[in-house]
């Protein structure tokens, strides 16, 4: 084949921008610190990286989502502390307001105490996150979820929970609605309730309340009559107008029981006093204190007025009991979340370090083997330069 001049040039030209080309990129990916600059360079690995770094970032999701969980999870657990202290302590309020030997002005004076700790309780229900949403609002937090209003508060939030989504497959609640904390908490033993009559005139107080079987629905008067040194009382059914039963001995402290429910009844009696049996129904725990607010102003005169006070003491400490479970338990499923979302972190980075381990193993640089490679290029480039400046000189007249 015969070799001419310019062919000669062009070939040393070639491969100079060859072993160039070549150093350069040795160069960029030890600088990168990547062995995959372009698909190109191993398309297996640059797609198999591809779907590694999509995982990852989907994991860096849900990190980021288990941290905003745990965050408004934990604002929602400080603030049902502070609420379970509260209603303990009125708790105690209650019991004490009991004592006999307290008068009209101390029960006032416990009175206005309870007052403050049900605009504390209201204060607390619209307690907000770091980021000034509401936590017991449901979706609508971005305003207010309680109001005061006479005879407690108005919850204006809604039913909804927020949700994150802290894992592929787990969607957590991350916020309360004020109704499932604060309003729809059932009144009496959490069954039925057990109330006097506002109209009776004699000493009766109701005691404990039990389940005992199967409850229906209606509701029941017990009626009282006292003839003489005998009392009675009767059993109406208020739903169907009828009575159950009537003339059964009254016994002080002795259960009756009523359609599965079961109630004691202590003291006196007054001919023609009723007290009522009826299903729970739901009282708001702002609710509950303002009638302990009111129970506690109304002056005490004589029996009747003793026995009227200990009944709303007693009906007002089953409903704070009422309350503080239901805040009990929701704390106890929030401590769930949150110790659940402890386990999910430390899944999720665990994940994250073996995504990096496998995005490592595929795009990353071995530097003893690029800066082997890189002297050999160099060396190769600087010999092909040294050709290429001797082969240049050349010429025939060299040697006429």
């Amino acid at each position: 084949m015969r070799v001419s001049t310019s062919m000669m040039h062009d070939l040393a030209v070639r491969s100079m921008t060859d072993r160039q080309s070549e150093l350069v990129r040795t160069q960029q990916q030890i600088s990168s610190g990547r062995r995959i600059l372009t698909p190109s360079d191993d398309p297996v690995a640059a797609s198999q990286a591809l779907v590694v770094s999509q995982a990852q970032a989907r994991t860096g999701q849900f990190l980021d989502s288990v941290g905003a969980a745990r965050d408004g999870l934990g604002y929602t657990e400080a603030t049902l502390a502070q609420v379970t202290g509260l209603l303990e302590s009125v708790r105690d309020q209650v019991i004490a307001a009991g004592n006999a030997a307290y008068t009209d002005e101390n029960r006032a004076s416990l009175a206005v105490d309870l007052r403050g700790r049900l605009e504390e309780l209201i204060g607390l229900a619209n307690a907000v996150d770091g980021e000034g949403r509401y936590l017991f609002g449901g979706f609508r937090d971005q305003t207010p979820p309680f109001a005061r209003m006479a005879g407690g508060a108005v919850y204006n939030g809604d039913t909804g929970r927020r949700e994150l989504d802290v894992a592929s497959s787990r969607s957590m609640p991350v916020r309360e609605n004020g109704q499932d904390v604060f309003v729809a908490i059932a009144d009496g033993n959490g069954t039925f309730r057990a109330t006097a009559s506002a109209a009776n005139t004699g000493t009766g107080i109701v005691g404990t309340l039990a389940n005992a079987g199967t409850t229906g629905t209606a509701t029941y008067e017990i009626r009282f009559n006292v003839a003489g040194s005998v009392t009675t009382y009767d059993i109406w059914n208020a739903t169907t107008s009828a009575y159950l039963s009537t003339g059964t001995a009254y016994q002080p402290g002795t259960a009756i029981t009523v359609d599965g429910r079961q109630v004691t009844i202590g003291g006196a009696p007054a001919n023609g006093d009723r007290f009522t049996l009826a299903p729970s129904s739901a009282q708001s725990a702002f609710a509950t204190l303002d009638r302990l607010i009111v129970a506690l102003e109304t002056p005490v005169s004589g029996g009747p007025g003793r026995a009227r006070l200990m009944n709303d003491l007693n009906d007002g400490l089953l409903n704070v009991d009422r309350a503080l479970e239901q805040v009990l338990s929701v704390r106890a499923d929030v401590g769930a979340r949150l110790r659940e979302l402890d386990a999910l972190g430390a899944g999720h980075e665990e994940t994250t370090l073996q995504q990096q381990a496998t995005l490592s193993r595929l795009t990353d640089l071995d530097y003893a083997s690029a800066v082997s490679t890189f002297s050999r290029q160099q060396v190769a480039l600087e010999a092909s330069q040294r050709t290429y400046a001797q082969m240049s000189r050349l010429s025939l007249f060299d040697y006429l």
